[in-house]
């Protein structure tokens, strides 16, 4: 483990290790256990969890379906084994999580200080597409293009519709979106602010980070406000919180906010290290929900596409109608599923089924990956499920750098397009994520009967969902086209 001291995994009395492995492995039991109890057995006797994680995962989504309580006990059981499990680890060795929050005189107080833009609000929603700013009549045009090739679902395009036709929604100055993961590509900041909102960001105390960020809000309309360090530096050197070492400082910053709050869960890190931010910002957001309570509080957050889904039966039917018209691949796919042992270019779905499920996990992002974005998932769910407001959307395979820096998933993005999924830039993405959390915040965001509903609403899943192919049985050959066309 990398830094053995704040938010951390539990000691394996067995090893003496933090075994990231062990604690996944019985959060997952943990969370079924209730629904499911012989998933909760099969994933306890599970002996290899690094490779064999993923169909306790997709059980986890199996057993949610039988009914909305069976899935509100799982995020809840899900969220308390975790919290239960994992440490607070200062000089004096390790202490229950909720130790963090132990006032003992020794933990910092950050102080604010705000950034104004210059720049004129932008009250017409655009968002940048192929070299373009499509606005108006165009971005209609465009969100029903990608609703006939299946990037989105339609609910997404009725969403964003509904922002087009109010651009006075674009005004969000009666609220304070608190931005967790300030500097995330896929973060709303930056639309935000062209907006001209006031948000409160939150990142890690890097003078590179904050001079950019500062830099960007000048030239904008909103304002920043930032927590910092006492100090006589410039502002960017004392500027930004470190949620994992200084849990309860940030918390307290936080909840001492002005304004009705949104809290925008858009952290990111590698490795083990993903699961000890997800947890403190999910620690984070308990103690500023108590301390304001659930009318006060919104929270936000972006699901990785790359994921497993409940979908609705009419992605189901684009799929199975992809699978029926792709002439080229009826010639290639019989001696390459026969040659590769049935692994290539499987269906996605079964005809028929509604809802389907959608595994469109990379294995190589491995079980932690998957457990700080399913920690997210069970917090929404949660959370809706206690009557908060909540924005949840599943976001489209983007070219971040997190991604692009693999170069195997790099390959296989460039290559993707030819299986009918599309990878979007950066800017694109973001834009329409930020319209989406407008449009919920704005709405009401109110829950449909199943829970799974809710995490398929409004989903832009860049085609994983509707793809003729089941994603992980393409990805190896879209991965070799990526790459020979780079070449």
């Amino acid at each position: 483990m990398s830094d053995p001291s704040g938010v951390v995994f539990p000691l394996d009395p067995t090893s003496g290790r933090r075994s990231t492995t062990a604690t996944g492995r019985a959060v997952v039991a943990d969370a079924l256990r209730r629904v499911d109890p012989v998933g909760a057995a099969s994933a306890e006797r599970e002996t290899n969890w690094r490779q064999g994680y993923l169909p306790h995962f997709r059980r986890l989504v199996e057993a949610g379906l039988t009914s909305p309580e069976a899935a509100r006990a799982i995020a809840r059981d899900g969220l308390e084994s975790l919290h239960d499990r994992m440490r607070w680890s200062a000089a004096d060795g390790d202490r229950p999580l909720e130790d963090a929050f132990g006032d003992d005189g020794r933990t910092r107080t950050l102080g604010s200080e705000t950034v104004r833009g210059t720049g004129t609000p932008d009250r017409t929603l655009s968002v940048p597409y192929a070299g373009e700013r499509l606005s108006g009549d165009a971005l209609r045009r465009r969100l029903d293009a990608w609703v006939q090739a299946g990037t989105i679902e339609p609910s997404c395009a009725e969403a964003v519709g509904l922002v087009i036709d109010n651009p006075d929604w674009l005004d969000l100055s009666d609220r304070t979106v608190v931005v967790l993961g300030a500097a995330a590509e896929m973060g709303p900041l930056r639309s935000l602010l062209r907006w001209g909102a006031d948000v409160a960001a939150v990142d890690l105390p890097r003078k590179e980070l904050w001079d950019r960020l500062i830099g960007d809000t000048s030239r904008l309309a909103g304002s920043v406000t930032l927590p910092v360090r006492q100090g006589v530096e410039p502002v960017s050197s004392r500027a930004g919180g470190d949620l994992v070492h200084d849990l309860a400082a940030v918390t307290r910053w936080v909840a001492g906010l002005e304004g009705r709050l949104v809290i925008g869960n858009y952290v990111y890190a590698d490795g083990e290290t993903n699961v000890r931010v997800s947890v403190a910002v999910d620690a984070l957001t308990r103690h500023v929900v108590d301390a304001r309570g659930r009318d006060d509080v919104g929270l936000a957050f972006l699901a990785t596409p790359t994921d497993v889904f409940a979908v609705p039966g009419t992605a189901v039917e684009h799929s199975v109608d992809s699978y029926a018209r792709r002439r080229t691949s009826k010639v290639l796919r019989v001696p390459l599923r026969t040659v590769s042992g049935g692994r290539l270019l499987r269906r996605n779905y079964v005809p028929g089924q509604d809802p389907g499920i959608n595994d469109s996990v990379v294995l190589q992002q491995g079980p932690n990956y998957l457990l700080a974005k399913r920690l997210q998932r069970w917090r929404a769910t949660a959370y809706r499920g206690d009557g908060g407001l909540v924005s949840f959307k599943v976001a489209p395979p983007t070219r971040t750098r997190s991604v692009v820096k693999n170069r195997a998933l790099a390959a296989a993005y460039a290559g993707a397009h030819r299986f009918g999924i599309e990878v979007f830039e950066p800017g694109t993405a973001n834009t329409l994520m930020a319209a989406l959390l407008v449009h919920d915040l704005r709405t009401g965001s109110p829950a449909r009967p199943e829970p799974w509903q809710d995490e398929a609403y409004a989903a832009a899943h860049g085609g994983l969902w509707t793809s003729a192919y089941d994603p992980r049985s393409a990805l190896g050959l879209a991965a070799l086209l990526g790459l020979a066309s780079a070449r």
